[in-house]
């Protein structure tokens, strides 16, 4: 971990220099932990979500001081209230049920068998995190998924670093549950 802060925060600092090839490594460190964020905080949409918070985080980037894990909590807090200014637009207007239009894609070099497992893994995952209560949920988000310590998480939340550290353990506690009675029974448990 000490590696990819070391590598983030020289990027930052390069970026910050007009890099254009640093703040695409920048991007590269910082998207999955986000997305997967954003994933969890509001669904189907956070990809756009994640490009609006690009959008600021490209136009801030001069103003950031820090290392890089102050950095991919500068990004979180960004995106968190992109996610809630999305969140607070659809409640006030209710999305139409209109089909879209499926979009071609060029074929990846992934082999699409075991991209489509993982998005099924990275989706259930992300439902059973937030079928949790909210603040629950996003502590694990920021602690497991983005990869935040307890107090860069607090900030992002503007709580205390106990209280993240609390409702995160309460979140993976209640999750552990979740999974120990989903589980399938083994052979032996059957028979008993």
């Amino acid at each position: 971990m000490e590696a990819y802060e070391g590598e983030l925060g020289v990027a930052v600092a390069r970026a910050q220099q007009g890099d254009e090839g640093a703040f695409a490594r920048v991007y590269q460190l910082v998207q999955p932990g986000l997305l997967g964020y954003l994933r969890g905080l509001v669904g189907e949409d956070a990809e756009d979500v994640a490009s609006d918070a690009w959008l600021e985080i490209a136009r801030d980037l001069g103003r950031f001081r820090g290392d890089g894990a102050g950095f991919r909590g500068w990004t979180a807090t960004i995106a968190r209230h992109r996610g809630l200014d999305h969140l607070r637009r659809q409640k006030r207007r209710p999305q139409t049920s209109l089909l879209e239009q499926d979009v071609l894609e060029l074929p990846g070099g992934r082999d699409t068998a075991d991209a489509a497992l993982e998005t099924v893994s990275t989706e259930q995952a992300l439902a059973l995190i937030g079928s949790l209560p909210r603040d629950q949920a996003e502590a694990v988000l920021l602690r497991v998924v983005v990869g935040l310590d307890g107090p860069a998480a607090a900030r992002v939340l503007g709580k205390r670093p106990g209280a993240v550290r609390s409702a995160a353990h309460r979140g993976l506690r209640r999750l552990a549950e979740r999974l120990a009675h989903t589980r399938p029974r083994s052979l032996k448990d059957e028979t008993t």
